[in-house]
């Protein structure tokens, strides 16, 4: 009873909105704090809007201390008699000359210790927040941006059919959802591009539309839309509907060359970076080219989408979970696609066999993104 009454409040994001700053601001009623942390569990799509909602209250919170901080410290300096204290404190010139005089050598000493206390401070609070944050790795020509770790390579030197006049700028990776030639990527590999082609094991290009596009989760659908292209056959995995669990091994095939890259490792959290509950970090080695590479388990499922590696992190990478891919699938509009998205892996032929025989099936329907622009 009590998720239903929620459930009616809830009939538009403003109410949603509303309800979720009353449940973090310890305003709801037990048992309606209960339906909605059982909403929560239900419903990522909720569960991610509290947790970003979270971090804009705090930062909030953060913002008003600094206005408070620097009202206090107007109100201070305010009330100073600069003037007054200057002149009561200020040293005579010969008692700073003598002071000089006198104690040359422990002043050297002092100067060049509070140097080098400064220069460690620095490096250790540099180093600090480099292993704490993302880094960009979407190379362009002329520099890095900062902030996000994107695992876009620089495929200026790959290899590109003769049709194409200029070769593509940025590259990722993207794998099948259909035998008709749909595609998931991230969305951080298209975006912006004029172009995009997507190249098979075999070397063939092909070029693609983009159907559909999540910034908010990070993917992209691609559709080929090429006439040399011919349907894959059936899909030999399926997208896994629940979370898998910590410390399960998992792999993954990507581009970060012009050969398919297989990288292997294990969920180490079922979270993603600062707590995203739609994404996991998992103990892989990933690099530029690797954004978009299908996550899979031991069994042959797919489990979730590369996006990104922490910077400075060992084998720390994410993973957007597949729950949203298949979101990602159910917005696309029939009337916009043109034709029936096929049915997503309905059989798994991967469960039983040995990893080098999935990697063999699964191997078609891997493809390298080539973005110009």
């Amino acid at each position: 009873m009590a998720t239903d009454i929620i459930r009616i409040l809830m009939r538009n994001e403003i109410e949603l909105e509303s309800i979720i700053e009353d449940y973090l601001k310890g305003k709801l009623t037990p048992r309606e704090i209960e339906a909605f942390e059982q909403l929560r569990a239900n419903d990522p799509a909720v569960d991610h809007k509290v947790v970003t909602h979270k971090v804009f209250l705090d930062s909030l919170q953060q913002y008003a201390e600094i206005l408070a901080l620097k009202e206090q410290m107007n109100h201070a300096h305010e009330s100073l008699d600069v003037s007054y204290l200057t002149e009561q404190f200020r040293p005579h010139p010969s008692f700073v000359v003598n002071l000089w005089r006198k104690n040359k050598a422990l002043i050297a000493v002092a100067a060049s210790f509070i140097f080098l206390a400064s220069l460690s401070v620095y490096s250790i609070q540099h180093n600090t927040k480099q292993n704490g944050s993302y880094e960009v790795m979407k190379k362009e020509v002329a520099s890095i941006k900062n902030s996000q770790n994107r695992l876009i390579r620089n495929i200026n030197s790959s290899r590109v059919q003769k049709e194409n006049i200029n070769p593509g700028r940025f590259g990722g990776t993207g794998f099948a959802l259909s035998s008709n030639g749909y595609l998931c990527t991230n969305f951080h590999v298209i975006d912006g591009a004029d172009s995009i082609y997507v190249q098979n094991n075999k070397g063939k290009s092909f070029k693609v539309k983009v159907v559909f596009s999540d910034p908010q989760y990070d993917l992209a659908i691609l559709k080929i839309d090429d006439e040399n292209f011919s349907a894959l056959a059936s899909l030999p995995y399926r997208l896994k509907k629940d979370n898998i669990g910590m410390g399960e091994n998992v792999y993954t095939l990507g581009f970060p060359k012009d050969d398919a890259v297989l990288g292997e490792g294990y969920v180490s959290s079922n979270t993603g970076y600062n707590g995203d509950t739609t994404a996991y970090q998992v103990s892989i080695p990933v690099n530029p080219g690797n954004s978009g590479g299908p996550l899979l388990d031991n069994n042959g499922n797919i489990i979730g989408a590369i996006t990104a590696k922490q910077n400075q992190a060992d084998g720390a990478a994410f993973a957007i979970k597949s729950q949203y891919i298949m979101e990602a699938l159910n917005a696309i509009p029939q009337d916009s696609i043109g034709s029936r998205i096929t049915s997503v892996g309905k059989k798994n032929v991967l469960k039983g066999l040995h990893r080098t025989k999935q990697i063999e099936k699964i191997q078609d329907y891997v493809f390298m993104i080539k973005v110009y622009n």
